[in-house]
């Protein structure tokens, strides 16, 4: 009961944190080690419940989503859509299977995370500074430059802590669009890229799963769905009135405060 309570909690915090531009895993480590929700299991848990959260973005955009896979016909409309998040997605597949033992073995630490963070903080900063004037307020108008330049900036978020959110919407941003339509073309780019992180996570650990994980899993799962699903359609909302400043200085505390748990010895 106690692994499911904390799964629980773990799923809340992913589905609050997944698609806002401020690090999943910068929170779930800090809850994690609060709750001492750590080990081998807890990496591949929060990797596998993102799943749950972009669930949520199908869930949300299933008419759009919908609509597209009925004109997948080349030059269509669905087709189009998807070539571009394809092209998108390439660049950090790539990156992520050949560096993805690397990462997990030396930038899965607090410390890196909090660095990451911080960094990230002023980064968003910058480039919602410098790239504020848009050209495009509609996915549908992306081309395929753009669409590969999104994707190079994902391969930011393979460093634990960037965030891929954030890497994917500052891309957008620079390559010209509004950030309400950079928020959403990171959602549909997170579809493929979450589903092949979890098909790849889930390949590597499920022979070695106990009962006890799989119901921590299902647990963390459902709710990260419920939970991002009303995060998508209010963080869309607010971008729709406001800039991404406040999620920056949220990134640079929250940063700070990580920093301070690592020297502190209570967050390891």
């Amino acid at each position: 009961m106690i692994m499911l309570f904390k799964a629980f909690i773990m799923g809340i915090v992913e589905g609050l944190t997944e698609f806002l531009p401020i690090s999943s895993t910068g929170h779930l480590i800090i809850v994690g080690n609060l709750i001492n929700f750590k080990g081998k299991f807890q990496t591949m848990f929060e990797i596998v419940i993102q799943l749950g959260a972009i669930l949520a973005v199908v869930y949300y955009y299933r008419k759009k989503i919908g609509k597209s896979l009925k004109n997948l016909k080349p030059g269509e409309w669905g087709y189009n859509l998807w070539y571009k998040i394809v092209i998108a997605f390439i660049p950090s597949a790539l990156i992520g299977v050949l560096l993805n033992n690397y990462i997990e073995k030396y930038l899965f630490s607090p410390f890196t995370v909090a660095i990451a963070m911080i960094v990230g903080a002023f980064m968003l900063l910058i480039v919602e500074w410098a790239f504020s004037n848009y050209k495009i307020d509609n996915i549908d108008e992306i081309d395929t430059k753009r669409s590969f330049l999104i994707g190079i900036a994902q391969c930011f978020s393979l460093f634990p802590g960037m965030s891929r959110s954030a890497s994917t919407i500052m891309g957008g941003m620079i390559a010209g669009l509004s950030t309400r339509a950079a928020a959403e073309f990171s959602f549909f780019l997170a579809i493929p890229t979450m589903i092949a992180a979890t098909g790849f996570s889930l390949v590597k650990n499920i022979a070695a799963m106990t009962t006890t994980e799989w119901e921590a899993l299902t647990v963390g799962f459902i709710m990260s769905f419920i939970v991002a699903l009303i995060v998508v359609d209010r963080f869309l909302t607010y971008l729709g009135k406001h800039s991404l400043r406040a999620f920056a200085y949220y990134r640079l505390i929250v940063g700070i405060l990580m920093i301070g748990l690592v020297l502190s010895g209570i967050v390891k």
